[in-house]
């Protein structure tokens, strides 16, 4: 079980784990061992979110998530395999967190008229300043 919040979680079964060689640390050993891992799920098909939730983690995702609707992390950042998957479903449960936050409404709102004179007067006394600096040839 992957502990999301108090009342949310994902059951390990809807995770799939593929353990591949890192790219990173490692020294001779990383020739060897597979020590990456890609977190795999699916969040279209998913049973443990809602379906608020898994939209906003589709939009959330960006370039994460295949066509499929399948959330793909690659963790690699250590030198252990145990280490690198708890990283991978670390940063799973923070992209869920993420997108259990509503985003509030935008109230479309006007410039009130005072502000709309005090925008239109900068403008007119910047443009008297950029008179001023003209330079002008006298033919005296």
């Amino acid at each position: 079980m992957l502990e999301i919040t108090d009342d949310l979680s994902i059951d390990d079964r809807e995770l799939e784990e593929r353990f591949v060689r890192a790219s990173g640390p490692g020294g001779q050993n990383v020739n060897k061992v597979s020590t990456a891992v890609e977190l795999r799920f699916d969040v279209r098909h998913s049973g443990s979110l809602p379906l608020a939730v898994r939209d906003r983690l589709v939009r959330l995702a960006g370039r994460r998530i295949t066509d499929d609707g399948v959330l793909v992390i690659k963790a690699d950042r250590f030198r252990t395999q145990e280490r690198n998957r708890d990283d991978a479903r670390e940063r799973l449960a923070e992209l869920v967190r993420s997108a259990l936050h509503v985003p509030k409404k935008r109230v479309a709102t006007k410039p009130s008229r005072a502000a709309r004179a005090r925008r239109v007067d900068s403008k007119v006394k910047r443009g008297g300043v950029k008179k001023l600096r003209q330079s002008r040839p006298s033919f005296d």
